[in-house]
């Protein structure tokens, strides 16, 4: 089945590009060479950056051949997202927005996921006063879980595709949580005191792998049990639920979308 957003050379490379530099923005504390006592601060620089990137993103994809009526499913979709966030508001892990993007990723293809996913954070973020130096996190994370969707296998499809989707859909939900944690850990609990033992908090100029270990631990004991394991259960299901419907009128629409010819299928 073709994508109705089609992904050509040029756009898979800034694609490529801007998840490249989301995770360099997400990774950075681990490979931070700082002294015990200094003071560690966001990378402010890359958040400035990463709203650029998207812009560079969505010009590329638009030049991919999406036309009026796939602009039109895009702003819609994301209207609704944008909605079913503020009504869900992550409230217990409870998240109404994720399965949507899976949905929307596997029908329309990778561009597409991705840019969903960016203009869906980016609407409830406005529709609910949540701007705040979080906002290109959770946008670059979201655009990971549609893109991944639109890079699922495409043959599958029946009761196959719709388990495929929950269990991505379970994968994707405690991902998400883990990238959004690594995004604010090391200026959660500060920064710890070299030999300071059972603490869970950044060591500066600790090895990569001891970081790592306490960052995971950190993770296991505030997120993975609770908000993350309540988005996998709830995307999950609304996937189940709701899935075959979405998905048919879905395709109905992306049967009727113009597709450039001579693109590159990515998704």
């Amino acid at each position: 089945m073709n994508v109705a957003l089609p992904v050509g050379p040029r756009t898979a490379a800034v694609l490529g590009l801007a998840s490249l530099a989301g995770l360099m923005m997400l990774c950075w504390p681990l490979l931070l060479e700082a002294q015990p006592g200094q003071r560690v601060e966001p990378p402010f620089v890359f958040l400035a950056l990463l709203p650029l990137v998207m812009v560079v993103v969505l010009a590329e994809i638009g030049e991919g051949g999406m036309d009026s009526r796939v602009l039109a499913v895009l702003g819609v979709l994301s209207a609704i997202n944008a909605v079913m966030r503020g009504l869900g508001a992550g409230t217990a892990g409870i998240e109404l927005v994720f399965f949507l993007l899976i949905l929307g990723g596997r029908v329309f293809g990778a561009g597409f996921g991705f840019v969903l996913g960016c203009t869906s954070l980016f609407a409830s973020a406005l529709l609910t006063a949540g701007v705040g130096p979080w906002l290109p996190f959770q946008m670059i994370c979201a655009a990971w879980v549609g893109m991944g969707a639109g890079l699922l296998p495409r043959r599958v499809g029946g009761r196959a595709e719709i388990a495929m989707l929950a269990a991505y859909a379970v994968v994707a939900s405690y991902l998400y949580g883990l990238l959004m944690n690594l995004s604010s850990w090391p200026f959660a609990l500060g920064i710890a005191v070299p030999g300071h033992e059972g603490s869970l908090a950044y060591v500066a100029g600790a090895p990569v792998l001891e970081n790592a270990h306490r960052f995971l631990v950190y993770t296991l004991l505030t997120s993975t049990g609770g908000w993350d394991t309540g988005r996998a259960i709830t995307t999950a299901v609304a996937t189940v639920v709701l899935g075959p419907a979405i998905l048919t009128t879905l395709r109905r629409a992306a049967r009727r979308a113009v597709v450039r010819p001579g693109a590159v299928d990515v998704g």
